[in-house]
């Protein structure tokens, strides 16, 4: 069984692999031994990979180290697809786990990967498996945050799943309208781009906030194409193992 270890910028997700079957995943704000060695007994770890968008490492990896044998990803040890990224030092390593998984799962297929996380990330990897880039925006969370941090006046709130209006008519509704339908129009928009150039493509929603994303394109005409993979990074995580295995 693989161990795989995605940390983020918020959490880190722990998930256990038998083979291409994801048994188990949590997620946790911060992670010890303790938290490692439940999994350690509770399942037949043989190998581990970890990947971190931090560059500090903390005690419990070197612990792990000497516990089961650990893959660190990186750049050089991504496989499984043709990397054009014109400063591949610099691409997030959650990103390209993604865009791996992506090509992993739904193989000579075009796919737009949309990472609804802190950021809203969009990466192309098209039916050949070759990846050239992408964007980054704020995320959800990041949006409301940041209209309270920035201004004196304007309060802060939380994502409604519930909103439905076109605009609003008080504070509260006039922001939630400038986030949630600012995402809505920003997503159709991306999707419409990469559609007017491949018409045949998949739609994968990731992340954390996928769900949400997905509640706001659900009257889309995009709608039958997208497809829900919250755990997609970890699934590209642990494919570089099957990969390696081959």
């Amino acid at each position: 069984m693989t161990l795989v270890i995605d940390i983020g910028n918020t959490y880190t997700k722990i998930a256990v692999f038998k083979q291409e079957e994801l048994l188990h995943v949590e997620q946790f704000q911060t992670v010890d031994i303790k938290v490692l060695n439940g999994f350690l007994s509770d399942y037949q770890i043989n190998k581990t990979i970890l990947s971190s968008v931090k560059k500090d490492k903390e005690d419990w990896q070197s612990a792990l180290s000497g516990k089961v044998s650990v893959t660190h990803f990186t750049r050089q040890t991504a496989n499984g697809i043709i990397n054009h990224y014109l400063t591949p030092e610099t691409l997030g390593l959650d990103r390209l786990a993604a865009v791996i998984g992506a090509n992993y799962l739904f193989p000579g297929k075009n796919n737009l990967v949309i990472d609804a996380g802190t950021c809203i990330t969009y990466d192309w990897i098209d039916a050949s498996g070759n990846y050239y880039g992408g964007s980054i925006s704020p995320g959800l969370n990041m949006r409301y945050k940041a209209l309270n941090y920035y201004t004196a006046g304007l309060p802060q709130l939380n994502a409604d799943q519930t909103f439905d209006k076109s605009f609003g008519n008080d504070t509260a509704t006039a922001i939630r309208s400038g986030v949630q339908n600012g995402i809505k129009y920003e997503l159709t928009g991306f999707i419409e781009s990469y559609k007017n150039k491949v018409a045949d493509m998949n739609i994968i929603l990731s992340g954390g906030d996928c769900i949400f994303f997905d509640t706001l394109l659900k009257n889309s005409i995009f709608a039958p194409y997208i497809k829900i993979e919250p755990y997609l990074v970890l699934k590209g995580l642990n494919a570089v193992t099957q990969n390696n295995n081959d």
